[in-house]
């Protein structure tokens, strides 16, 4: 990899405010380096987890600690002007609760103590096009599932010895396969489970198949019970997170973890650390600059996104030597271009 041109991409990233092209970073730096150069490094191979591994890997291991947890959730960043291709496609988004076009992107963030550190990513791909049967329409599928994906990201932390204890994971990841999977890489597993999930309270009632959803047990707040999960041959630990909504309703979470030797509490508070990767998500997007790229190759496409992770990996470090957050950094860097500009606003006006 050529690091001179990625710490500058990436600068870039972090600075510009509006579209990121090859031209804007070479009219940036005053011509230093032609728009030519950006185009031939972002086209000239596909950068992979294998290349952000090697890039975050120092600091990952001044940082990491035996009781770390491991982040997955995957995101989608729409661009729906951009030309269809096999990872700029249709996916289905929850947040809107339709399908939208654009980048589908699985993370794998690292967290321990106040860093979080993205360690893998993967793009979503849908090279494989048909034509659906009932709506007569052309679709793309996927060659592996994402739940597959995260189980070989996984896979390759446990191999490169990463210092980690948990996984956390949302109820679209909750699958008895990944549990199966986690615990057998001898680590522990934590997550949210959809109401309907059947559970069994006792060995009896499992044995004789008397499941009821989790939905129906009466829980309290951080109340722990141990059970088993219908497809699942191990004893887990459920737990019940109650809270209030905006609105003043209540609403409540269900969490599943393979730790057994903790409790209600415990569970719940070591949870709300996934929330860290929600942060990572939202600062890919207003902070490095994830959707302005008007890239129309998949490998230039690809190496976009990685840019993109990589700069907000510089912000954490950022974050880290400032004890300040990256939009607090960010908005630093906003102000003083303003000022910039307006300085020369005034220039030009008494030129």
């Amino acid at each position: 990899m050529k690091k001179a041109e990625l710490e500058l991409y990436t600068d870039y990233l972090i600075s510009t405010f509006g579209a990121a092209t090859a031209t804007g970073m070479s009219a940036m730096l005053d011509g230093e380096v032609s728009h030519d150069r950006v185009t031939r490094f972002l086209a000239e191979r596909d950068y992979t987890s294998k290349d952000l591994g090697r890039q975050v890997k120092s600091t990952v291991r001044q940082r990491e600690r035996e009781d770390g947890v491991l982040i997955f959730d995957d995101t989608i960043q729409e661009k729906a002007w951009t030309d269809e291709n096999e990872v700029m496609c249709w996916h289905y988004d929850h947040c809107p609760g339709r399908s939208v076009r654009g980048i589908n992107l699985l993370n794998a963030l690292y967290h321990s103590g106040d860093v979080s550190i993205p360690v893998a990513f993967e793009l979503v791909r849908k090279p494989y096009q048909f034509c659906d049967i009932q709506t007569r329409r052309e679709k793309r599928a996927s060659e592996v599932t994402k739940n597959e994906l995260m189980r070989s990201m996984i896979a390759t932390c446990v191999n490169n010895a990463l210092k980690f204890r948990y996984v956390l994971m949302d109820s679209w990841f909750a699958a008895t396969e990944n549990f199966d999977f986690i615990v057998k890489k001898k680590k522990h597993f934590l997550a949210a489970l959809k109401g309907n999930r059947l559970v069994a309270l006792s060995e009896a009632d499992k044995k004789q198949g008397r499941f009821v959803r989790i939905d129906t047990l009466e829980l309290a707040d951080k109340q722990a019970v141990r059970g088993w999960l219908k497809g699942y041959p191990h004893e887990v630990l459920l737990v019940r997170q109650v809270f209030t909504n905006k609105d003043g309703s209540t609403g409540w979470l269900n969490l599943v973890c393979s730790d057994l030797t903790g409790d209600g509490g415990t569970v719940t508070t070591l949870y709300q650390k996934r929330w860290q990767v929600e942060v990572f998500h939202k600062s890919l997007k207003s902070n490095a600059a994830l959707a302005k790229s008007p890239t129309r190759r998949v490998t230039t496409q690809n190496n976009h996104v990685f840019m993109s992770i990589y700069a907000v990996f510089k912000l954490e470090c950022l974050k880290l030597k400032h004890k300040t957050n990256h939009f607090a950094l960010r908005a630093k860097l906003f102000i003083k271009a303003t000022r910039q500009a307006y300085a020369e606003l005034q220039s030009l006006r008494t030129a």
